[in-house]
């Protein structure tokens, strides 16, 4: 679904994480969709743009992860300063701290909305146990998750023989495993509490692919999502609200298999 365009002075400030380029599942297109789509003052870039741990096992360049790459430098060219966040995917950037001309890589950043309040920029994994003290465990997790994901094609191949929609399995597997969504709730949690620490009114992270705007007490949780399956993406609008956007090809169908609302503007597609 493309976004309608909007002009720069209603978009001051945006966030994408999990693109997962190098990986057959990133969906490149949409994404080039939304940077068309929305002109603005600085993109965040919350961790996971380049998926190194794919691209380690097996290559996968299409053009379409090149144009992505050349879409963000050209916005830096013209005067957008983009900052990128370093996820457990790329983390191997995390050695390239530092100011680029109009690009900066750094740990987190503390960015200050237009209506004042303040808000810390992390991609979330330093807060996954499994990421930090197993990650043996974290690898084989994403093996499985891309194995799902390598499903769908298929699925929906043979759902289209019979007349049906779209539907995901790994969107399914993530809504309805228990252990799943009690993991999603506990991060959410950690990572407002981790918030706390720095006196901040809101939170932006990536990491865990469930897009979300949620209220914990006096700290607003936001979640970018991802491009792998959700398409979503957080816009600052010029007065300081944050709407999530939704650039899926197949939203409606996706918005079916979460059971829960994904469209423009709506405050949680989160799936839980």
């Amino acid at each position: 679904m493309r976004g309608t365009q909007i002009p720069s002075v209603a978009c001051a400030r945006r966030g994408i994480s999990d693109v997962h380029l190098g990986t057959r599942g990133a969906n490149a297109g949409a994404l080039l969709d939304f940077l068309r789509d929305y002109e603005f003052e600085t993109l965040y870039v919350v961790g996971d743009l380049i998926d190194i741990w794919q691209l380690r096992r097996g290559r996968y360049w299409p053009q379409q992860h090149n144009d992505v790459i050349q879409k963000i430098l050209r916005k830096a060219r013209k005067g957008t300063r983009v900052v990128y966040i370093p996820g457990n995917h790329d983390e191997m950037l995390a050695g390239f701290f530092g100011a680029y001309g109009n690009i900066t890589v750094q740990r987190h950043a503390i960015h200050r909305l237009a209506d004042g309040r303040r808000m810390l920029v992390i991609h979330g994994h330093e807060l996954d146990a499994v990421v930090q003290n197993v990650k043996w465990l974290a690898f084989a997790g994403d093996v499985g998750y891309q194995f799902l994901l390598s499903l769908n094609p298929l699925i929906n191949f043979v759902r289209r023989r019979f007349g049906l929609g779209y539907w995901s399995l790994s969107a399914y597997a993530k809504k309805r495993v228990k252990d799943a969504v009690s993991f999603i709730g506990r991060f959410e949690e950690e990572v407002v509490h981790y918030a706390k620490k720095f006196s901040v009114d809101a939170v932006l992270c990536g990491h865990i692919h469930s897009a979300a705007i949620r209220q914990f007490g006096a700290v607003t949780y936001y979640n970018c999502g991802d491009w792998v399956e959700s398409c979503s993406g957080l816009i600052e609008l010029e007065d300081g609200i944050v709407e999530m956007v939704n650039y899926h090809p197949f939203s409606a169908a996706l918005t079916a298999a979460f059971n829960r609302p994904m469209g423009r503007n709506q405050v949680d597609v989160s799936g839980r």
